[in-house]
Formats: structure tokens, sequence, C-alpha cells
């Protein structure tokens, strides 16, 4: 049965509004009571949106949390329908949290699902879906969380404008999924994604943020497929890593990014500390070679870019015998492109990948540009008499 079709479902039982929010005021803290005096008001009026927010500022005071599902199931029900339907999830969202049994839990969300009118509101529906994959990763079911994620994307695919919260939902159960799963590239692709849609400064905790910041470094160096870390180093949760620890973490980046094989070896013995990284070390020499030869091809001009292997095996500080391996990895993972002399032993680059520069880099480039301005001037000098002498 479709979520359009929800309206056939039995409805619980009507109650009695005027009486329940009655009752409500006699047994709740004299704190909450003004909040049910409001309820009544609203209610009556029918003004709908005020009632939302007001409802909002309920669910989100401290003394509310022993009364929240209680309010949702017996008075929000009652008028659920006359809400705006995303609004309405993100309530039922944050009152689901205070169900502590799973299988209750998962049966309040599910319950709303089957309320929620995917055609009419597809941002709320987004939402419970993401929501309800997060219960089911929470206890253990890794098949239905990756169902519900992917019908969640089935549906936010198609969409435009969509809200932040809809997007964070989403981006921040995708990313806890294949953290699980060990997909280090989908982690670090939806984590970068879920801190674009909030902001965390303020929507996460100080150890969430390092958490958060550990976790992007490692999926960082152990994803097959990432070899340019520029969003994540000019995001500030790299601050997290400031003072702990782990910032090790953080210079580790920064000499990945550079391609700098020495500062590579220099933090080398900290790796037992992550044991992850430790056991991956072969693969991160390899990175880290990769990321050497991606710098060396940078550092050159475009006319500058036939290199030898020797000149390879230099920079990267690898045997001459391992270099083309090296280059025709590079190739596939489309880091360079180009084409390579097994008899001379050279290779031809005409294209390197593009990525976010150091401070040093930049340097370099400003005086590779200051360069090429020179050579133009000089061309624009040879070339200025003999035009006035045409002329």
């Amino acid at each position: 049965m479709s979520s359009s079709m929800a309206v056939d479902k039995p409805k619980a039982p009507k109650i009695d509004i005027d009486e329940y929010l009655t009752l409500a005021i006699s047994g709740t803290p004299a704190d909450l009571h003004p909040f049910f005096e409001s309820f009544r008001n609203l209610y009556s009026r029918k003004l709908w949106h005020q009632l939302t927010l007001k409802l909002f500022e309920f669910f989100d005071d401290p003394l509310s949390k022993p009364y929240r599902v209680d309010v949702y199931d017996k008075f929000v029900r009652d008028f659920d329908s006359r809400l705006n339907q995303l609004r309405l999830v993100e309530m039922g969202v944050k009152v689901s949290k205070e169900i502590d049994n799973p299988q209750k839990h998962l049966e309040f969300l599910t319950d709303l699902l089957t309320r929620v009118d995917t055609g009419k509101a597809p941002e709320a529906h987004v939402l419970l879906l993401a929501s309800i994959a997060h219960a089911k990763l929470l206890y253990g079911d890794l098949e239905g969380t990756k169902t519900d994620i992917d019908g969640a994307w089935k549906i936010l695919d198609e969409l435009t404008g969509v809200d932040n919260s809809v997007n964070a939902a989403y981006y921040g159960v995708a990313a806890d999924y294949y953290k699980t799963k060990g997909g280090y590239a989908a982690y670090y692709r939806n984590s970068l994604l879920y801190l674009a849609c909030i902001d965390p400064a303020k929507d996460l905790t100080p150890e969430d943020r390092l958490v958060r910041a550990h976790d992007l470094a490692v999926s960082a160096f152990l994803a097959e497929t990432i070899y340019n870390f520029g969003e994540l180093l000019m995001h500030p949760i790299l601050d997290a890593l400031d003072n702990t620890p782990v910032e090790w973490l953080k210079k580790l980046l920064f000499t990945f990014n550079e391609g700098n094989i020495g500062k590579f070896e220099g933090l080398s013995p900290l790796f037992p500390q992550e044991p992850i990284l430790q056991e991956n070390y072969s693969f991160l020499r390899q990175k880290i070679c990769l990321m050497a030869l991606i710098e060396s091809v940078f550092k050159r001009g475009a006319n500058d870019r036939t290199m030898s292997f020797q000149t390879i095996a230099e920079e990267t500080r690898l045997p001459l015998n391992e270099v083309e391996h090296l280059l025709m990895k590079a190739l596939s993972l489309k880091l360079i492109k180009g084409s390579l002399d097994q008899v001379d032993q050279k290779a031809y680059i005409t294209w390197v990948q593009p990525r976010v520069l150091s401070v040093e880099q930049i340097g370099q480039l400003a005086q590779r540009l200051a360069a090429w301005g020179d050579k133009l001037h000089k061309v624009e000098d040879r070339i200025a008499p003999e035009v006035l002498v045409s002329g």
C-alpha cells in the first residue's frame, strides 16, 4: 500500500482535546503549564503554523522530556494532516528519540511514514526514511539500513531546493552506514556533504567534531580512489584535531597533499597509535609515492613534463624497476594523463590532477607565473619593433 493511501488506515480513537489538555496541566510541572494553555488557545483558533512553532518550543524544553511521546501521540496526531508535513516529521523524529525500546521506536517511525504522502511531501518522506535507516543501523540491521538509504536517495535525487535538514539527515546516515561497512571513499564523500548541510560549531559537540575529523582523516588516507584532499584541508572541522593526541593526523594530511615523502617517513613512527594505518602501511607508502609523483609533475612547466624513469625513482624514493608500475597506477587512477616509452624509460605527461595548494606550493606557482610573464614581455619587446616597421 502506498503512502498516499494512508488515509485508509484505521485511526487512533478520537479523544477530547480540551479534556486531554486539562489533564496534562494537572499532571505536569508548573513551568510547562503555559505551553498547554497556548496549545488550547491556538488549537481552538486553528492557527496551525503558530501551534507548530509552540510545539517545537515545548519539545525543545528539557522539562518536556517525559511527556513528549504522549503529547505527540494524543494531541499532535489529532491534527497532523493540517501541519506542514516536513515540520511534522521533524517533530516526530525528535520525539522518537525518547523511545528506548528498539521495536517500539521503529514502529513509531514506520507508522508515521504511512501517514506521510510521498507525492505531496517528498522531503518529509526522505527525512523519515533517513531517520528509520539510522534507527535500523543503531540496532544492527545493515541490510534494512541500505534499503532505506537507497529508497531515500531515489526520491532525493529528483528534488531541487531541498531543506538542509533533509540533506543532513540523508548524508549523515549514509556516512554512518559506510563507516560501519568500511567504505572509506563513500564515507569521505557523504561525511563532507553532511558537514556542508550543518553548522559544525553549533550542531556538533566538541567530541563529535573530533570524532568526525579523525574519521575523515583516516578515510582520506585509506580510500583507494581519493588523492585530492582539498575540500577536507580547507574545512574548519580539522581544527578539532588541534592540541589533541591525534593532531599528527592533520600534519599527515598536509604531508600527503604535498607529496612529501620525507615528512611521511618522519611521521610514520606514530602510525602504531592508529592500528588501522599501521596495518595498511604498504598501501599508504604507495599512496604517498603517487602524491609525490603528482607534486613532481606539478612543479614542472607545461613544456618540461617529459620525465625519465630515473628522475621519478629519485623523487619518489622507489627502486627503478618499480617506477613503471607506479606510472601505470597513476594513469589508471586518472591522476595523470600521458604516455610511457618503456624502451627509452621516459614518461610523457600532458596533464596532472588539479588540487589544493599549500602556501609553499602557491609560492612556487607565483614564481612560475612571474617567469611566464617575463617570457611574454620578451616576446612583446621582440615583436613590437617589427610591427612598427611594417606599419
